[in-house]
Order: C-alpha cells, then sequence, then structure tokens
C-alpha cells in the first residue's frame, strides 16, 4: 500500500473514523490530513482537533471547516428551487450534504498535495457511491479508499476492540452505544438501525430530538411571512437573513409546532430497501412556500415542466450525481425559472401542519380582473370558452363516430 503518500480522511471523531485513522496508518503507512466539516449538525467539533492529534496527526494537517452558509445558499436553496422529493417524501437532507463534503475534502487534497482521499461509508449505502461519484468528478485521477470495502472490522465489536488494542481514544465504550445511527445537518436529522430496522415498529418519542410531537404543539398557531427573490426566503417577517440563518429560524419554528417528521421505507441506489426517519421542520416549511410562491409567479407550462422534471432531479440527488452534467443542466432550466419568483408567502404553523394563507407578488401571473365570480367588465368572453372545448374534442368525436372506446 506504500503507493499511498498522503491521504485526506473524512473524519468525525467518532469510533468508526477514529478506527479508520488508525488502520490508515497502518495498512498504508501514509501521511494523514483529517477533514471535518461543519454542516451544522449541532455537535461540538473541537474535540475532533484534540484526538487528532492524539493519534499523531500535524496541526496544520488538521482541517475543521465551517460550511454552513455555503451549505445553505449553493446546495440547499438551489435543490429547493427544484421543489426537489425523493421517491414522493424525502427531502433529500443527507442526500445533498453530500456533494459539498465531497468538494471540500478534494479542495484539501489538492491544497495539500494528497493523492487520495478517504471516508467511512459502509459498502451497504449510498454515502459511498455519493463520496465517490463527488471525488471522481472533481478530480479524476484521485485515488479513494474504502476501509470497510476492504478490512474485515465487519461489526461494533470488532471495532471497539480495535480500538482498545490500539489505544485509539473513543468516548463509545460496550454497553453505551447509541440506539438509532443519526446523520444531522441544517436541513434535516436522521434516524436508522435498531428498532427502526422492523418497518412495523412505531419510533420512540424518545427519539425525536427537533420537533415537539404534533399532539404536544401549540395550541395556538403561529403565523410568519417568508419573503422570496429568484426562488429564495431572503427574509422572514420582514427581517433579512443570510440562508444559513434563515434555515436555522425555520428548524426553530417548525420544530415548536411538530413540523417535520418523516417515517420511510426508501429505495437505496444499490438495491435495498431501507426504513429511515426523519425530521426536516425547515425544509417542511420551505417546501410549502415556494410551491405557493410559484403558484403565483410561474407560467403553467413552466410550472408543469418543473414537476415533470423534478423526480429525474431528485433522484440525481439521491444517487449522488449533483456534479454531473445532466444535474448541472437540470439546474440551469430550474434557475432560469426562478426569475420571476419573488414576493411574500404567509403560512401558519399548526400542530404539525404547514398552511398556506396568503401570497403576493410584484410579478404576479394572477388577474383578478379575469378570475373573478363577479362581472369582469369584458375582461373574459365566455363565449370563447366553447370553439375551445369543441376544437379539444375533435379526436374524440371522430373515434366516437367511428365506433371506437
Amino acid at each position: 500500500m506504500s503507493d499511498v503518500k498522503k491521504v485526506v480522511l473524512a473524519y468525525s471523531g467518532g469510533l468508526d473514523t477514529s478506527v479508520i485513522l488508525k488502520w490508515l496508518q497502518d495498512v498504508y503507512q501514509c501521511e494523514i490530513v483529517t477533514f471535518t466539516a461543519d454542516l451544522g449538525q449541532g455537535e461540538e467539533l473541537e474535540p475532533a482537533r484534540g484526538k487528532a492529534l492524539k493519534m499523531g496527526i500535524k496541526p496544520e494537517n488538521i482541517f475543521i471547516d465551517d460550511l454552513c452558509e455555503e451549505f445553505v445558499r449553493d446546495f440547499v436553496f438551489p435543490m429547493f428551487r427544484a421543489n426537489a422529493i425523493y421517491e414522493g417524501e424525502y427531502l433529500l437532507g443527507t442526500s445533498i450534504a453530500r456533494p459539498l463534503i465531497a468538494k471540500r475534502q478534494i479542495e484539501i487534497a489538492i491544497q495539500t498535495g494528497a493523492d487520495a482521499v478517504s471516508h467511512g461509508a459502509t459498502g451497504k449505502g449510498n454515502d459511498q457511491v455519493r463520496f465517490e461519484l463527488g471525488a471522481y468528478a472533481l478530480k479524476p485521477d484521485i485515488r479513494i479508499i474504502a476501509p470497510w470495502r476492504e478490512w474485515d472490522l465487519l461489526s461494533r465489536e470488532k471495532l471497539l476492540t480495535y480500538a482498545e488494542q490500539h489505544g485509539i481514544p473513543v468516548e463509545m465504550k460496550r454497553g453505551t452505544q447509541s440506539p438509532y445511527s443519526m446523520d444531522a445537518n441544517l436541513l434535516h436529522i436522521s434516524y436508522e438501525g435498531g428498532v427502526l430496522e422492523n418497518p412495523w415498529n412505531e419510533p420512540e418519542e424518545a427519539m425525536w430530538r427537533w420537533t415537539v410531537s404534533p399532539e404536544q404543539a401549540p395550541d395556538q398557531p403561529r403565523h410568519i411571512e417568508l419573503e422570496y427573490q429568484g426562488g429564495d426566503i431572503v427574509a422572514i417577517d420582514g427581517e433579512a437573513l443570510t440562508p444559513a440563518v434563515v434555515l436555522t429560524r425555520l428548524n426553530q419554528l417548525g420544530g415548536e409546532h411538530g413540523i417535520g417528521r418523516l417515517d420511510l421505507v426508501e429505495n437505496r441506489y444499490i438495491g435495498m430497501k431501507s426504513r429511515g426517519c426523519y425530521e426536516t421542520p425547515g425544509g417542511t416549511i420551505m417546501l410549502k412556500a415556494h410551491r405557493a410562491m410559484e403558484s403565483l409567479t410561474l407560467d403553467r407550462e413552466v410550472a408543469h415542466l418543473k414537476d415533470d422534471l423534478m423526480p429525474r432531479y431528485a433522484s440525481l440527488v439521491y444517487n449522488g450525481y449533483w456534479w454531473s452534467p445532466e444535474r448541472k443542466l437540470l439546474q440551469t432550466l430550474i434557475d432560469a425559472s426562478q426569475i420571476n419568483v419573488n414576493g411574500v408567502v404567509r403560512v401558519k404553523l399548526y400542530k404539525g401542519n404547514v398552511i398556506v394563507v396568503g401570497r403576493q407578488s410584484n410579478d404576479s401571473l394572477f388577474d383578478m380582473n379575469i378570475a373573478t365570480f363577479e362581472d369582469d367588465a369584458g375582461a373574459y368572453d365566455q363565449k370563447d370558452a366553447g370553439g375551445f372545448i369543441k376544437l379539444n374534442a375533435l379526436r374524440m368525436r371522430i373515434a366516437a363516430l367511428k365506433g371506437r372506446r
């Protein structure tokens, strides 16, 4: 393995990546650079620096980067312009974080002269695909080391034994295992494993971390106004906010009102089904409000075309093709559609529900003079509808005259 000189490891400081760090040192005998991404997961990340130092990593080879604003501005917001939902329910909270991690990891590899990158994703999941497709797209000649596909440490017990044998500093001891595998960032928190592996089991109320149950949510609704420019939220209740602060604020408001819980069995890219639970309070509000803003400002056929393309776009994000030419092409079309998606949407948050109660825009295509049920003073000639209907019925009338059904 001596052909690898330096590797950038995506490093959290937890059990898996701590073992991987030592394993890379022993098996590949190469210099290690650790990279820890702050995507708003709500955890203290500085301890990762201390753990890396204890494992002999040079201070200049330890990267702990705050990527929150870039994450929401350049990844979450563009995805929500597309109204992307995977398999009708999943708001892609884990999926959309992976291309940014891959991007920054490759940037660090170039900066430090590393010839390889490594990650802690298992051989059963989607993340291995997402990380590696991103890495290859951004640096085609990069070497990728995926320990879970190489080593025989395929259980928690084996990882703990390896950690004890090699003096690896980890807090997780035997008997204190979390019942769930969790992943968090500013967009969501996910839960897998434990009792959730049986799709018949209802999640325990104590599992949820960001949201109260709808039953325990306030009895009084909360109204908020979201201002849009170019398809993105730029202010809440008249207060201008950065993208990351927008999402943070919506997470807090949505969580207080029991919004954004999801229990899903999804189809992984590698072929298996998996059951997961998700909390996406801010994203749930954003999706509902964005569609309301588009309903007022988008041309009908543009809106329908976007809806036709959305499942394809969502699958590209889910399967790890963020950096592919087809996703970039779709994004260009989507972004062009958002030029006039400007205005304000008012929503009511109440016991797990996001209810749109108002929308207004200077770029609105809604004309009250035409849409009214009252006298429109000649703005619309209702007689025109007769010819329109007959022309659209022509093919069906011909088929009926021929005796076809």
